[in-house]
Protein backbone atom coordinates (compact mmCIF):
# COMPACT_ATOMS: atom_id res chain seq x y z
CA UNK A 1 0.00 0.00 0.00
CA UNK A 2 1.17 3.53 -0.64
CA UNK A 3 2.27 5.82 2.13
CA UNK A 4 -1.30 7.10 2.32
CA UNK A 5 -1.93 4.07 4.54
CA UNK A 6 -3.78 6.29 6.98
CA UNK A 7 -6.87 5.55 8.93
CA UNK A 8 -9.36 8.18 9.98
CA UNK A 9 -8.56 11.07 12.35
CA UNK A 10 -4.84 11.16 11.77
CA UNK A 11 -4.10 7.54 12.66
CA UNK A 12 -1.30 5.95 10.65
CA UNK A 13 -1.43 2.16 10.06
CA UNK A 14 1.09 -0.18 8.50
CA UNK A 15 0.41 -2.55 5.58
CA UNK A 16 0.02 -5.62 7.81
CA UNK A 17 -2.56 -3.81 9.96
CA UNK A 18 -0.78 -4.75 13.21
CA UNK A 19 0.78 -1.33 13.99
CA UNK A 20 -1.01 2.00 14.45
CA UNK A 21 0.26 5.42 15.53
CA UNK A 22 -1.18 8.89 16.05
CA UNK A 23 1.48 11.48 15.19
CA UNK A 24 1.14 15.03 16.53
CA UNK A 25 1.66 16.26 12.98
CA UNK A 26 2.54 15.02 9.51
CA UNK A 27 4.90 16.72 7.08
CA UNK A 28 5.48 15.96 3.39
CA UNK A 29 8.60 17.99 2.51
CA UNK A 30 9.20 18.78 -1.17
CA UNK A 31 12.95 19.34 -0.80
CA UNK A 32 15.91 18.51 1.41
CA UNK A 33 15.78 22.11 2.74
CA UNK A 34 12.12 21.74 3.75
CA UNK A 35 12.93 18.44 5.44
CA UNK A 36 15.84 19.97 7.39
CA UNK A 37 13.57 22.84 8.49
CA UNK A 38 10.89 20.36 9.64
CA UNK A 39 13.50 18.49 11.70
CA UNK A 40 14.77 21.69 13.33
CA UNK A 41 11.21 22.80 14.10
CA UNK A 42 10.37 19.43 15.67
CA UNK A 43 13.43 19.70 17.92
CA UNK A 44 12.36 23.20 19.01
CA UNK A 45 8.86 21.91 19.81
CA UNK A 46 10.26 18.97 21.78
CA UNK A 47 8.78 16.41 19.36
CA UNK A 48 10.40 13.20 18.12
CA UNK A 49 10.75 12.65 14.36
CA UNK A 50 10.14 9.54 12.22
CA UNK A 51 10.21 9.14 8.46
CA UNK A 52 7.80 6.54 7.12
CA UNK A 53 7.97 4.67 3.81
CA UNK A 54 5.09 2.59 2.48
CA UNK A 55 4.34 0.98 5.85
CA UNK A 56 5.62 -2.44 4.78
CA UNK A 57 7.39 -3.11 8.09
CA UNK A 58 5.58 -5.32 10.58
CA UNK A 59 7.48 -3.83 13.53
CA UNK A 60 6.70 -0.39 14.93
CA UNK A 61 10.01 0.92 13.54
CA UNK A 62 8.25 3.87 11.83
CA UNK A 63 5.63 4.61 14.51
CA UNK A 64 5.73 7.95 16.34
CA UNK A 65 3.53 10.26 18.37
CA UNK A 66 5.73 13.17 17.24
CA UNK A 67 6.34 14.39 13.68
CA UNK A 68 5.72 11.84 10.93
CA UNK A 69 7.63 12.63 7.74
CA UNK A 70 6.02 11.33 4.58
CA UNK A 71 8.30 10.96 1.57
CA UNK A 72 5.91 11.08 -1.38
CA UNK A 73 7.26 14.40 -2.73
CA UNK A 74 10.90 13.29 -2.46
CA UNK A 75 10.81 10.94 -5.45
CA UNK A 76 12.46 10.41 -8.79
CA UNK A 77 15.89 9.91 -10.29
CA UNK A 78 18.36 12.72 -9.60
CA UNK A 79 21.26 11.55 -11.69
CA UNK A 80 22.49 8.61 -13.78
CA UNK A 81 26.24 8.17 -14.15
CA UNK A 82 26.74 5.52 -16.82
CA UNK A 83 30.52 5.63 -16.57
CA UNK A 84 30.52 4.96 -12.84
CA UNK A 85 27.53 2.60 -13.15
CA UNK A 86 25.44 4.43 -10.57
CA UNK A 87 22.02 6.02 -10.23
CA UNK A 88 21.08 8.55 -7.54
CA UNK A 89 17.43 8.57 -6.45
CA UNK A 90 15.34 10.53 -3.99
CA UNK A 91 14.59 8.54 -0.83
CA UNK A 92 10.81 8.36 -1.26
CA UNK A 93 10.96 6.72 -4.69
CA UNK A 94 9.04 3.43 -4.69
CA UNK A 95 11.16 0.46 -5.82
CA UNK A 96 8.54 -0.28 -8.46
CA UNK A 97 9.07 3.14 -10.07
CA UNK A 98 12.84 2.84 -9.80
CA UNK A 99 12.85 -0.58 -11.49
CA UNK A 100 10.64 0.59 -14.37
CA UNK A 101 12.62 3.82 -14.87
CA UNK A 102 15.95 1.96 -14.84
CA UNK A 103 14.66 -0.60 -17.36
CA UNK A 104 13.70 2.25 -19.72
CA UNK A 105 17.30 3.47 -19.43
CA UNK A 106 18.61 -0.05 -20.13
CA UNK A 107 19.81 -0.49 -16.53
CA UNK A 108 19.04 -2.72 -13.55
CA UNK A 109 19.94 -3.44 -9.95
CA UNK A 110 21.88 -6.71 -9.58
CA UNK A 111 19.47 -8.17 -7.02
CA UNK A 112 16.21 -7.23 -5.32
CA UNK A 113 13.56 -8.48 -2.92
CA UNK A 114 10.36 -10.24 -3.97
CA UNK A 115 8.04 -7.25 -3.70
CA UNK A 116 8.59 -3.69 -4.89
CA UNK A 117 5.92 -1.62 -3.15
CA UNK A 118 8.41 -0.18 -0.65
CA UNK A 119 10.29 3.11 -0.91
CA UNK A 120 14.03 2.83 -1.57
CA UNK A 121 14.89 4.31 1.83
CA UNK A 122 12.36 2.23 3.77
CA UNK A 123 13.53 -0.96 2.08
CA UNK A 124 17.24 -0.31 2.61
CA UNK A 125 16.95 1.11 6.15
CA UNK A 126 15.36 -2.13 7.37
CA UNK A 127 17.66 -4.47 5.43
CA UNK A 128 15.24 -5.73 2.76
CA UNK A 129 16.81 -8.46 0.62
CA UNK A 130 16.09 -11.09 -1.96
CA UNK A 131 18.13 -14.25 -2.36
CA UNK A 132 21.62 -14.60 -3.78
CA UNK A 133 24.72 -16.73 -3.74
CA UNK A 134 27.02 -13.82 -4.65
CA UNK A 135 24.79 -10.73 -4.71
CA UNK A 136 23.53 -9.33 -1.42
CA UNK A 137 20.72 -7.13 -0.07
CA UNK A 138 19.47 -3.90 -1.64
CA UNK A 139 21.44 -1.91 0.97
CA UNK A 140 24.66 -3.70 -0.03
CA UNK A 141 24.25 -2.18 -3.52
CA UNK A 142 24.39 1.38 -2.09
CA UNK A 143 27.44 3.42 -3.18
CA UNK A 144 26.60 6.69 -1.39
CA UNK A 145 23.82 8.26 0.61
CA UNK A 146 22.65 11.62 1.81
CA UNK A 147 21.02 12.08 5.19
CA UNK A 148 19.70 14.93 7.30
CA UNK A 149 20.92 14.57 10.88
CA UNK A 150 19.37 15.72 14.16
CA UNK A 151 20.75 19.26 13.99
CA UNK A 152 19.28 19.74 10.50
CA UNK A 153 22.58 19.46 8.68
CA UNK A 154 22.94 17.43 5.47
CA UNK A 155 25.58 14.70 5.57
CA UNK A 156 26.79 12.76 2.53
CA UNK A 157 28.63 9.50 3.00
CA UNK A 158 30.33 6.83 0.92
CA UNK A 159 33.37 4.55 1.23
CA UNK A 160 35.57 7.66 0.89
CA UNK A 161 33.46 10.35 2.57
CA UNK A 162 32.40 9.77 6.21
CA UNK A 163 33.09 6.02 5.84
CA UNK A 164 32.13 5.21 9.44
CA UNK A 165 28.66 6.70 8.82
CA UNK A 166 28.45 4.86 5.49
CA UNK A 167 29.20 1.52 7.20
CA UNK A 168 26.17 1.96 9.46
CA UNK A 169 23.70 4.22 7.64
CA UNK A 170 23.05 1.88 4.71
CA UNK A 171 20.89 -0.08 7.18
CA UNK A 172 20.35 2.73 9.67
CA UNK A 173 16.90 1.77 11.09
CA UNK A 174 15.97 5.46 10.96
CA UNK A 175 18.14 5.94 14.04
CA UNK A 176 20.92 8.09 12.56
CA UNK A 177 18.92 10.65 10.59
CA UNK A 178 16.44 10.90 7.72
CA UNK A 179 17.80 9.53 4.43
CA UNK A 180 17.06 11.92 1.56
CA UNK A 181 18.88 10.35 -1.40
CA UNK A 182 20.57 7.06 -2.24
CA UNK A 183 23.16 6.25 -4.91
CA UNK A 184 22.91 2.64 -6.08
CA UNK A 185 25.30 0.58 -8.17
CA UNK A 186 23.50 -0.43 -11.37
CA UNK A 187 24.50 -2.43 -14.41
CA UNK A 188 23.35 -2.82 -18.00
CA UNK A 189 20.03 -4.65 -18.02
CA UNK A 190 20.30 -8.43 -18.32
CA UNK A 191 18.03 -11.44 -18.62
CA UNK A 192 17.27 -14.03 -15.96
CA UNK A 193 15.86 -17.46 -16.55
CA UNK A 194 13.61 -18.61 -13.73
CA UNK A 195 13.01 -22.27 -13.18
CA UNK A 196 10.19 -22.98 -10.75
CA UNK A 197 9.43 -26.55 -9.78
CA UNK A 198 7.93 -28.56 -6.94
CA UNK A 199 10.44 -30.64 -4.97
CA UNK A 200 10.06 -32.83 -1.87
CA UNK A 201 11.13 -31.06 1.35
CA UNK A 202 13.49 -33.94 2.22
CA UNK A 203 15.25 -33.64 -1.13
CA UNK A 204 15.67 -29.86 -0.84
CA UNK A 205 17.31 -30.30 2.57
CA UNK A 206 19.50 -33.18 1.39
CA UNK A 207 20.66 -31.23 -1.68
CA UNK A 208 20.60 -27.71 -0.23
CA UNK A 209 24.34 -27.14 -0.63
CA UNK A 210 24.29 -28.16 -4.30
CA UNK A 211 21.17 -26.12 -5.04
CA UNK A 212 22.82 -23.11 -3.41
CA UNK A 213 26.20 -23.63 -5.14
CA UNK A 214 24.83 -24.23 -8.62
CA UNK A 215 22.44 -21.26 -8.81
CA UNK A 216 22.96 -17.51 -8.63
CA UNK A 217 19.62 -17.10 -6.85
CA UNK A 218 17.97 -20.04 -5.12
CA UNK A 219 14.89 -19.94 -2.89
CA UNK A 220 12.07 -22.23 -1.90
CA UNK A 221 8.72 -22.27 -0.14
CA UNK A 222 7.80 -25.11 2.18
CA UNK A 223 4.13 -25.78 2.89
CA UNK A 224 3.69 -26.71 6.57
CA UNK A 225 1.73 -29.97 7.16
CA UNK A 226 3.19 -31.35 3.91
CA UNK A 227 6.47 -32.79 2.68
CA UNK A 228 6.30 -30.48 -0.35
CA UNK A 229 8.11 -27.36 -1.47
CA UNK A 230 8.15 -25.08 -4.48
CA UNK A 231 11.69 -24.19 -5.55
CA UNK A 232 12.81 -21.23 -7.65
CA UNK A 233 16.18 -20.92 -9.37
CA UNK A 234 17.09 -17.69 -11.13
CA UNK A 235 20.19 -17.54 -13.29
CA UNK A 236 21.55 -15.06 -15.82
CA UNK A 237 20.71 -15.98 -19.36
CA UNK A 238 21.88 -15.10 -22.86
CA UNK A 239 18.23 -15.15 -23.92
CA UNK A 240 16.05 -15.12 -25.88
CA UNK A 241 13.40 -13.39 -23.78
CA UNK A 242 10.52 -15.79 -23.03
CA UNK A 243 8.20 -14.03 -20.57
CA UNK A 244 5.30 -15.78 -18.86
CA UNK A 245 2.33 -15.48 -21.23
CA UNK A 246 -0.39 -13.04 -20.15
CA UNK A 247 -3.03 -15.71 -19.61
CA UNK A 248 -0.66 -18.14 -17.86
CA UNK A 249 0.68 -15.26 -15.80
CA UNK A 250 -2.79 -14.22 -14.73
CA UNK A 251 -3.74 -17.81 -13.92
CA UNK A 252 -0.58 -18.67 -11.97
CA UNK A 253 0.36 -15.34 -10.35
CA UNK A 254 -3.05 -13.78 -9.83
CA UNK A 255 -5.62 -16.56 -9.65
CA UNK A 256 -3.59 -19.28 -7.91
CA UNK A 257 -0.96 -17.29 -5.99
CA UNK A 258 -3.31 -14.51 -4.90
CA UNK A 259 -7.00 -15.31 -5.64
CA UNK A 260 -7.36 -18.99 -4.75
CA UNK A 261 -4.74 -18.54 -2.03
CA UNK A 262 -6.85 -15.75 -0.48
CA UNK A 263 -9.95 -17.98 -0.49
CA UNK A 264 -7.91 -20.81 1.06
CA UNK A 265 -6.80 -18.39 3.80
CA UNK A 266 -10.41 -17.38 4.50
CA UNK A 267 -11.50 -21.02 4.73
CA UNK A 268 -8.50 -21.85 6.94
CA UNK A 269 -9.31 -18.95 9.24
CA UNK A 270 -12.96 -19.99 9.55
CA UNK A 271 -12.23 -23.72 9.95
CA UNK A 272 -8.60 -24.26 11.07
CA UNK A 273 -9.02 -28.05 10.95
CA UNK A 274 -9.14 -27.85 7.13
CA UNK A 275 -5.69 -26.24 6.86
CA UNK A 276 -3.56 -29.43 6.45
CA UNK A 277 -5.85 -30.62 3.64
CA UNK A 278 -5.77 -27.20 1.97
CA UNK A 279 -1.96 -27.19 2.30
CA UNK A 280 -1.75 -30.50 0.43
CA UNK A 281 -3.79 -29.03 -2.43
CA UNK A 282 -1.94 -25.67 -2.40
CA UNK A 283 1.46 -27.31 -2.50
CA UNK A 284 0.46 -29.17 -5.66
CA UNK A 285 -1.44 -26.33 -7.37
CA UNK A 286 1.58 -24.66 -8.92
CA UNK A 287 3.23 -26.76 -11.60
CA UNK A 288 6.76 -26.42 -12.94
CA UNK A 289 7.49 -23.55 -15.32
CA UNK A 290 10.48 -21.84 -16.90
CA UNK A 291 10.57 -18.29 -18.23
CA UNK A 292 13.17 -15.66 -19.16
CA UNK A 293 12.71 -11.94 -18.58
CA UNK A 294 14.36 -8.75 -17.29
CA UNK A 295 15.33 -8.89 -13.60
CA UNK A 296 12.49 -7.06 -11.85
CA UNK A 297 9.91 -9.16 -13.70
CA UNK A 298 11.61 -12.34 -12.45
CA UNK A 299 12.63 -11.34 -8.91
CA UNK A 300 9.37 -9.67 -7.86
CA UNK A 301 5.74 -10.73 -7.82
CA UNK A 302 2.51 -9.19 -6.54
CA UNK A 303 1.47 -10.02 -2.97
CA UNK A 304 -2.19 -9.19 -2.55
CA UNK A 305 -2.96 -11.47 0.39
CA UNK A 306 -2.18 -9.44 3.53
CA UNK A 307 -0.13 -11.16 6.19
CA UNK A 308 2.17 -10.62 9.16
CA UNK A 309 5.67 -12.03 9.10
CA UNK A 310 8.68 -12.99 11.19
CA UNK A 311 12.01 -13.64 9.48
CA UNK A 312 15.37 -14.60 10.94
CA UNK A 313 18.82 -14.85 9.37
CA UNK A 314 20.75 -17.87 10.63
CA UNK A 315 24.31 -18.83 9.65
CA UNK A 316 24.01 -20.53 6.28
CA UNK A 317 25.52 -23.78 7.55
CA UNK A 318 22.73 -24.00 10.18
CA UNK A 319 19.78 -23.68 7.79
CA UNK A 320 19.03 -27.38 7.22
CA UNK A 321 19.08 -28.20 10.94
CA UNK A 322 16.94 -25.12 11.73
CA UNK A 323 14.33 -26.15 9.14
CA UNK A 324 14.21 -29.72 10.46
CA UNK A 325 13.51 -28.35 13.94
CA UNK A 326 10.85 -25.99 12.58
CA UNK A 327 9.05 -28.84 10.79
CA UNK A 328 9.19 -31.05 13.90
CA UNK A 329 7.82 -28.18 16.01
CA UNK A 330 4.85 -27.60 13.67
CA UNK A 331 4.04 -31.34 13.64
CA UNK A 332 4.28 -31.61 17.43
CA UNK A 333 2.44 -28.41 18.28
CA UNK A 334 -1.02 -28.94 16.87
CA UNK A 335 -0.63 -25.53 15.20
CA UNK A 336 -2.47 -24.95 11.93
CA UNK A 337 -0.24 -22.97 9.55
CA UNK A 338 -1.78 -22.02 6.23
CA UNK A 339 1.06 -19.87 4.86
CA UNK A 340 4.23 -21.28 3.29
CA UNK A 341 7.65 -20.80 4.93
CA UNK A 342 10.06 -18.92 2.66
CA UNK A 343 13.80 -19.73 2.59
CA UNK A 344 16.45 -17.54 0.93
CA UNK A 345 20.20 -16.84 1.25
CA UNK A 346 22.68 -13.94 1.27
CA UNK A 347 26.48 -13.69 1.22
CA UNK A 348 28.27 -11.95 4.11
CA UNK A 349 28.41 -8.14 3.80
CA UNK A 350 30.19 -5.31 5.63
CA UNK A 351 27.21 -3.26 6.88
CA UNK A 352 27.25 -2.82 10.67
CA UNK A 353 23.70 -4.02 11.48
CA UNK A 354 22.96 -6.02 8.34
CA UNK A 355 21.42 -9.40 9.13
CA UNK A 356 24.22 -10.83 6.93
CA UNK A 357 26.95 -8.69 8.52
CA UNK A 358 30.16 -10.71 8.57
CA UNK A 359 28.53 -14.08 7.94
CA UNK A 360 27.03 -16.04 5.05
CA UNK A 361 23.36 -16.25 5.93
CA UNK A 362 20.13 -18.07 5.20
CA UNK A 363 16.74 -16.47 5.82
CA UNK A 364 13.74 -18.34 7.12
CA UNK A 365 10.45 -16.44 7.06
CA UNK A 366 7.24 -17.56 8.75
CA UNK A 367 3.93 -15.89 7.90
CA UNK A 368 0.36 -15.82 9.15
CA UNK A 369 -2.57 -14.32 7.28
CA UNK A 370 -3.58 -10.85 8.56
CA UNK A 371 -6.00 -11.06 11.47
CA UNK A 372 -5.17 -14.61 12.64
CA UNK A 373 -3.49 -15.14 16.02
CA UNK A 374 0.20 -15.57 15.23
CA UNK A 375 1.83 -15.39 18.70
CA UNK A 376 2.11 -19.11 19.47
CA UNK A 377 3.56 -20.01 16.08
CA UNK A 378 5.97 -17.06 15.97
CA UNK A 379 7.11 -17.58 19.59
CA UNK A 380 7.86 -21.26 18.96
CA UNK A 381 9.67 -20.46 15.71
CA UNK A 382 11.64 -17.65 17.36
CA UNK A 383 12.84 -20.02 20.07
CA UNK A 384 14.36 -22.22 17.35
CA UNK A 385 15.88 -19.29 15.42
CA UNK A 386 17.51 -17.71 18.46
CA UNK A 387 19.04 -21.04 19.51
CA UNK A 388 21.02 -20.76 16.25
CA UNK A 389 22.09 -17.16 16.98
CA UNK A 390 19.51 -15.90 14.51
CA UNK A 391 19.25 -12.22 13.65
CA UNK A 392 15.70 -10.99 13.04
CA UNK A 393 14.81 -8.78 10.07
CA UNK A 394 14.50 -5.23 11.46
CA UNK A 395 11.14 -4.70 9.77
CA UNK A 396 9.50 -7.99 10.74
CA UNK A 397 7.96 -9.19 13.99
CA UNK A 398 10.38 -10.29 16.72
CA UNK A 399 10.79 -9.90 20.50
CA UNK A 400 14.57 -9.31 20.73
CA UNK A 401 16.20 -6.38 22.55
CA UNK A 402 19.53 -4.52 22.67
CA UNK A 403 21.09 -7.05 25.01
CA UNK A 404 20.39 -9.87 22.55
CA UNK A 405 21.67 -7.86 19.57
CA UNK A 406 24.91 -6.99 21.37
CA UNK A 407 25.51 -10.77 21.46
CA UNK A 408 24.72 -11.59 17.81
CA UNK A 409 26.19 -8.47 16.14
CA UNK A 410 29.96 -8.16 16.74
CA UNK A 411 29.84 -4.46 15.71
CA UNK A 412 26.71 -3.53 17.66
CA UNK A 413 28.52 -1.01 19.89
CA UNK A 414 30.03 0.65 16.84
CA UNK A 415 26.49 1.48 15.71
CA UNK A 416 25.28 2.75 19.09
CA UNK A 417 28.41 4.92 19.49
CA UNK A 418 27.74 6.51 16.09
CA UNK A 419 24.12 7.10 17.11
CA UNK A 420 25.32 8.83 20.29
CA UNK A 421 27.39 11.13 18.09
CA UNK A 422 24.79 11.87 15.39
CA UNK A 423 21.67 11.94 17.57
CA UNK A 424 22.76 12.64 21.17
CA UNK A 425 19.29 13.91 22.19
CA UNK A 426 17.48 10.96 20.58
CA UNK A 427 15.36 13.08 18.24
CA UNK A 428 14.80 10.00 16.07
CA UNK A 429 13.97 7.68 18.98
CA UNK A 430 10.75 5.72 19.33
CA UNK A 431 9.71 2.74 21.46
CA UNK A 432 11.05 0.23 18.94
CA UNK A 433 14.49 1.83 18.71
CA UNK A 434 14.64 2.14 22.50
CA UNK A 435 14.08 -1.60 22.71
CA UNK A 436 16.46 -2.75 19.96
CA UNK A 437 19.28 -0.23 20.45
CA UNK A 438 18.91 0.57 24.15
CA UNK A 439 18.15 4.02 25.57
Amino acid sequence: MSSTASGKNGTWRNWGGNVAARPAREVAPASVEELAAAIRRAAEDGLKVKAVGSGHSFTSIAATDGVLIRPQLLTGIRHIDREAGTVTVEAGTPLKRLNVALAREGLSLANMGDIMEQTVSGATSTGTHGTGRDSASIAAQIKALELVTADGSVLTCSEKENPEVFAAARIGLGALGVVTAITFAVEPIFLLTAREEPMPFARVLAEFDELWTENEHFEFYWFPHTGSTNTKRNNRSAGPEKPVGQLAGWFEDELLSNGVFQVAQWVGRAVPATIPAIAQVSSKALSARTYTDIPYKVFTSPRRVRFVEMEYAVPREAVVETLRELKAMVERSGLRVSFPVEVRTAPADDITLSTASGRDSAYIAVHMVKGTPFQRYFTSAERIFTAHEGRPHWGKIHTRDAEYFAGVYPRFEEFTALRDRLDPDRLFQNDYLRRVLGA
